[in-house]
């Protein structure tokens, strides 16, 4: 299992930007901390998307991936590093042969029953959720909540040990701490950046929660 650095995750979306080109707003997360990220595109056309991945993977520094959401062939066109999949999208193993063994591959579980099907050992990260309510994504389950995240966790870690896992939906400067308290190792969020007047300080200040969030954690592990 190859280390993955999943504490401040940021997603855009060019339904939600409030203005902000994507390139940019990629940019100013990366400058203020953000640690992966995703392009999620629910209505663009592939060339589009290709187009888009490869303006933001162009802003972003080594050290911060590009994933994008659900599009094999778009990550492969635009030299991504990887694509992160739901669990109606393509399936894992036909994921990873086509990418083949270095893309990272995310995956979106939901339930308990979905934490335990999971082929664990095809992927590099897991996305929980949705830990709380949210506006920028269409759900037709309810929120799981940080007992939901812990629950899941728990199952994930005893199937395959420190396999990276972070929160996602709803999560915000305000909520972000419990979730690293009930197991994640990092968050996932949408409007907490891009619906910020300033992104960059926006993920300058989730990333300080959640480094704080996971010293505490680790303080209190005997």
């Amino acid at each position: 299992m190859r280390e993955l650095d999943l504490r401040l995750y940021a997603i855009i979306d060019p339904e939600h930007t409030r203005g902000h080109a994507l390139p940019e707003l990629a940019r100013a997360a990366a400058a203020g901390g953000a640690t992966l990220v995703q392009l999620r595109d629910k209505v663009g056309d592939t060339r589009a998307m290709v187009a888009q991945a490869r303006a933001v993977k162009a802003v972003l520094p080594a050290h911060v991936p590009l994933i994008v959401n659900d599009h094999v062939e778009v990550a492969i066109a635009a030299g991504a590093d990887g694509v992160h999949l739901g669990q109606e999208d393509m399936a894992v193993a036909q994921a990873r042969a086509r990418l083949g063994r270095e893309p990272l591959i995310g995956l979106s579980i939901k339930t308990p029953d979905q934490a335990r099907q999971a082929r664990l050992a095809l992927i590099d990260y897991v996305g929980i959720g949705g830990v709380y309510a949210t506006n920028s994504k269409i759900n037709t389950a309810p929120p799981i909540g940080v007992a939901g995240l812990r629950d899941i966790v728990r199952l994930l870690r005893e199937r395959a040990g420190m396999l990276p896992i972070c929160a996602i939906a709803g999560i915000d400067a305000g909520n972000a701490a419990a979730t690293i308290a009930a197991g994640a190792d990092g968050v996932a969020v949408i409007s907490a950046l891009s619906g910020a007047a300033d992104p960059r300080a926006a993920a300058v200040e989730l990333r300080a929660i959640v480094d704080a969030a996971r010293a505490s954690r680790a303080a209190r592990v005997p």
